[in-house]
């Protein structure tokens, strides 16, 4: 018997990421700075029990990104990623320019 499930995908951080990011971050494919599997943000499972957001690598568990809302701040630690690439052909060129670094 195996243990029931206790986190979603990805997919349920669209709504969270989308007051940070101006497209939509479960697209993007990443890579876990732990185990370097590259998946899609939508496939990492996602815990929502706790105070915020953890994100967790669906190949070895780890922590690729936490987000925290505090009043008018929110609080975004990607370091379990080493990178996340946003496909950008379905993005007008001022949509781009506005979800730069």
């Amino acid at each position: 018997m195996s243990a029931p499930m206790n986190y979603l995908d990805g997919n349920a951080a669209a709504g969270e990421l989308s007051r940070i990011f101006a497209m939509d971050v479960t697209t993007a494919e990443g890579q876990c700075a732990h185990c370097g599997a590259m998946k899609r943000f939508a496939e990492a499972h996602l815990y929502m029990h706790a105070p915020g957001v953890v994100a967790r690598c669906a190949v070895c568990q780890h922590v690729l990104l936490r987000l925290v809302s505090v009043r008018q701040r929110v609080f975004l630690d990607l370091r379990g990623v080493t990178y996340l690439c946003l496909n950008t052909d379905h993005v007008q060129p001022s949509e781009t320019a506005r979800s730069a670094f």
